[in-house]
């Protein structure tokens, strides 16, 4: 098991209380939709402040690089104050760092200054990774060890879900205001922060179990992490995943505008981000319900590799093809992440939450490869700089076959 539940009398919580469980993992659902709406604008930011501060794509992705960035630096320090506070006042923590990189647009926007926006992101991007660090195992926790794969999947169809609505919310109100001016982003980021406090406060008061990550009498030394191989090889995993989702989204609103794709307006096009998204939420709940039936490593694997093929057609083709085959990239996505971690993290025992810092540290990959794609499009043209995420995939295809096994 991931760790074990406890009541406030520190009894092991019971089948008669899986009611409790049930509400609990409900709440979590929640957080995964706020973290998922919150860093999918980016892929609206990146075309707008591009604009607005007329960057080359190198300089636009900084801000995947400075908000990925977020999760390497403060995955450690996470882990140790969730081990400290608990996993719950760990959650209001973290909702309450969010709204405060939420409230930084507004200066950020008023001042007219790029390097305030990057700052902004990397206090946004701190909150959510101490949800993440928070919330993944948590829900992993909340019943067998066997099924945690596809529980974690179903939780992380609200984050889909909150990618799914954040594109077009963020197409509606930031691309399609008149002007490329930044101060459009300082009224929806600032009722971002209303809505994070508001939760916060919530979380602070709703009764939750409670996670033993550290049994009594098992604590472990950190050195005991870098002997697992499944978890060392699955941070990497997770490391070129995340930065291939998240690089394949950062370039859909510029890839669709280019005539030979789609041809489309930015509001148009960040409008048909959604579908990435979109097809992620879809892919979720079918991965929950397919990896009751079938091994997480095989089901991981065949999206790999489709997830390879789709971008290799979209590189070789244009118009619609192009433009949907990348977007179906997606669907493949969708169960990547909440697989990697649980076969990551699968029998750590007391050293989850340690485990589930590294995995997060890992998500430091949404800054890198991004960048790398940045250069790559700079130097070769945006439709064949595709061929850096597709690279990713082909990794994950290998640790799902070979990486994932127990030594």
């Amino acid at each position: 098991m991931a760790g074990s539940f406890q009541g406030d009398n520190n009894s092991v919580v019971s089948g008669g209380q899986q009611q409790t469980q049930l509400f609990a993992f409900l709440a979590m659902t929640c957080l995964f939709f706020f973290w998922g709406f919150i860093t999918v604008l980016n892929d609206i930011l990146i075309p707008f402040l591009k604009e607005s501060f007329d960057l080359n794509y190198t300089q636009a992705m900084l801000i995947q690089f400075c908000f990925f960035l977020a999760y390497f630096i403060i995955s450690p320090f996470a882990g140790k104050l969730i081990d400290g506070i608990g996993y719950q006042n760990g959650i209001v923590f973290g909702l309450i760092t969010m709204a405060a990189g939420c409230v930084l647009f507004y200066p950020s926007a008023e001042l007219h200054v790029y390097a305030l926006f990057l700052l902004a992101l990397f206090v946004l991007a701190s909150g959510i990774t101490i949800l993440q660090v928070a919330a993944n195992p948590y829900v992993a926790a909340l019943g067998p060890e066997k099924t945690a794969a596809s529980r974690l999947n179903l939780a992380q169809a609200a984050n889909s879900l909150g990618t799914t609505i954040g594109p077009l919310i963020g197409a509606a109100l930031i691309l399609g205001v008149a002007t490329a001016d930044a101060s459009a982003v300082q009224g929806p980021y600032l009722m971002l922060a209303v809505v994070l406090l508001t939760a916060a406060l919530m979380f602070k008061f709703i009764k939750l179990p409670v996670i033993a990550s550290v049994e009594s009498g098992q604590a472990e030394t950190d050195a005991n992490v870098w002997d697992r191989r499944p978890l060392i090889l699955g941070a990497l995993a997770i490391f070129l995943y995340v930065g291939a989702e998240v690089s394949i989204g950062s370039f859909l609103v510029n890839y669709f505008a280019e005539s030979s794709i789609a041809g489309l307006s930015h509001e148009d096009a960040g409008e048909m981000v959604a579908y990435y998204w979109g097809a992620a939420m879809i892919g979720r709940l079918v991965g929950a319900a397919a990896m009751n039936y079938v091994a997480p490593t095989k089901y991981l694997w065949l999206n790999a590799v489709i997830a390879i093929a789709m971008i290799f057609t979209s590189m070789n083709t244009s118009g619609s093809l192009a433009m949907w085959s990348i977007l179906a990239v997606g669907f493949f996505n969708s169960i990547m992440f909440p697989t990697i971690f649980t076969l990551a993290v699968k029998g750590l025992g007391p050293l989850t939450s340690k485990g589930s810092g590294l995995v997060c540290q890992a998500i430091i990959g949404g800054a890198l490869i991004p960048l790398v794609q940045g250069v790559a499009a700079d130097n070769v043209g945006i439709q064949m700089s595709f061929f850096v995420p597709m690279l990713c995939y082909t990794y994950i295809g290998w640790y799902a076959l070979k990486g994932a096994q127990q030594s």
